[in-house]
């Protein structure tokens, strides 16, 4: 028709012509007008800015508004949206609605029609990342960051790969609204106390609702606490759940387990292996180390080890990683492995730029806004481990607090929650006092009733309160769990 060939002319002046057909969102939108029910069967997610003609974008947001409110739609009743539009009324005002609806054609193949104009808006969009980079190349300048311009491309075209793009960055209330009622949903469905991912335990999850999407949880603590072990413990909950859920026919999107990637910085993945090993086979890590094991033993560990064969857990065990090389191995298990969980072991053992290197705080900042992002670009929990300073053993009381998070305060500001595992059993074991004495009896009394009892102080939480979790922590398999119902309780600060 003459006014779409218009349309098209108007954009015939760039000289690089942008994938587009204007015809098939004319038909498209067609097809809506004359029978609403064709929208249910677009299987994709197709968005306003996905239309290559911004008047056909505003007709398409116009229709799912009211559709949202169960409205019949016509020529009819988008007219009076319309009206002031002065694109339409280059068009001939909003008759061009029941022009749209002239030829039936559309109905025909209308989820094809959809299905092209969102591919084009993808070719657009990797058009636009093209430029962007063959121009940011082309800059010879002394400030050019070669490495920064290889991992803006890199997230950029990863976005693409997932159908966001520049478009997929802004949402309306009712797109985040919806959103935040199928979490409550999930928790209501899941007990009233599940509304992320698994920590595989019910205390924690309890006090956090899980690990939400989204956010960077930093789990920190002195050598010795265990943070290592809780967070293998997690990883493992997280991906043995996700095999169970899967065995029971429950949909991903409605289950609380996650395939997991673990980032291992200081652990080989054979160490990170063996205490997985330990925890499900009940055999002390130290011994499996020294293969003081009998018979019996290495049977059990053999049927744990088949049992782990198939768990979705993914180590990454390579020494000094840089940041950007993080994050882009995480995009890439992502797109092949649908990875829902990131675990970073640790913090501190990542690098920075070259540029922040020179100041290990910038560098630290620079490692935990990198952390925040990627949870956000992959919208998936990200947790990851962190040293604590060294006032922690010079105070007399050596419960942590979030100024002990090491060389950087940027920790904790980007932070969503931060956890400090802490075990008093392992301070006052230094203490023991010579056998036989008033002051041994007053410690064994004491160490009796604390040990083997771990705590999870919850310091920072966005979504929820502070406090204190009680757990049990079995050292020899490193292992934590939780206490029996009438030992442990959520403890909150004052």
């Amino acid at each position: 028709m003459a006014e779409l060939i218009r349309l098209a002319a108007a954009n015939e002046a760039d000289p690089q012509r942008l994938p587009r057909n204007i015809e098939a969102e004319a038909a498209f939108l067609g097809a809506i007008l004359i029978d609403n029910r064709v929208i249910e069967d677009v299987v994709i997610n197709l968005q306003p800015d996905h239309f290559f003609e911004p008047l056909h974008g505003r007709i398409f947001e116009q229709i799912k508004r009211l559709m949202d409110r169960n409205m019949l739609v016509t020529p009819v009743t988008l007219k009076p949206f319309f009206e002031a539009d002065e694109a339409m009324r280059e068009l001939g005002g909003p008759g061009y609605l029941i022009k749209l609806t002239a030829d039936g054609a559309g109905l025909i193949g209308a989820r094809d029609f959809a299905q092209q104009i969102y591919d084009l808006a993808l070719l657009r969009e990797l058009v636009t990342v093209g430029r962007t980079l063959v121009d940011n190349a082309l800059d010879t300048s002394e400030s050019v960051d070669p490495k920064g311009q290889i991992e803006a491309a890199e997230s950029a075209l990863y976005k693409v790969a997932e159908g966001e793009g520049e478009t997929g960055s802004m949402k309306s209330f009712l797109q985040a609204s919806t959103e935040a009622i199928k979490n409550v949903a999930k928790a209501l469905n899941s007990g009233g106390s599940l509304s992320g991912i698994t920590t595989g335990l019910s205390s924690i999850n309890s006090k956090c609702g899980g690990l939400h999407n989204s956010d960077l949880v930093i789990l920190a603590g002195r050598p010795g606490m265990g943070k290592t072990s809780l967070a293998t413990n997690i990883a493992f909950n997280a991906a043995r759940r996700w095999v169970r859920e899967r065995e029971d026919g429950i949909e991903e999107s409605k289950g609380s387990g996650a395939k997991v990637a673990f980032f291992s910085l200081e652990m080989s993945a054979d160490q990170l292996a063996t205490r997985i090993l330990a925890e499900q086979s009940g055999i002390s890590s130290e011994l499996l180390r020294m293969g003081k094991i009998s018979r019996d033993d290495f049977r059990e560990l053999s049927r744990a080890s088949r049992e782990l064969q198939e768990l979705p857990l993914y180590i990454d065990d390579t020494p000094a990683l840089t940041i950007a090389a993080l994050r882009a191995r995480a995009r890439r298990l992502q797109r092949r492995h649908g990875i829902g969980l990131i675990i970073v072991d640790y913090l501190q053992l990542l690098q920075g730029t070259s540029r922040a290197s020179d100041n290990r705080v910038n560098e630290i900042s620079e490692i935990s806004r990198g952390l925040k992002t990627l949870a956000k670009e992959l919208s998936i929990p990200v947790v990851a481990l962190s040293q604590l300073s060294r006032a922690v053993e010079q105070r007399e009381d050596k419960t942590p607090m979030l100024s002990d998070l090491r060389e950087s305060g940027s920790i904790e500001q980007d932070a969503d929650m931060v956890w400090f595992v802490y075990r008093e059993d392992y301070y006052e074991l230094m203490k023991k006092p010579d056998e036989g004495t008033p002051a041994f009896e007053a410690w064994n009394e004491k160490m009796e009733r604390i040990h083997g009892i771990a705590e999870l102080i919850i310091s920072k939480q966005r979504h929820g309160s502070t406090g204190r979790v009680r757990m049990k922590f079995e050292a020899k398999i490193t292992r934590f769990s939780d206490l029996a119902d009438d030992q442990y309780a959520n403890a909150g600060y004052d």
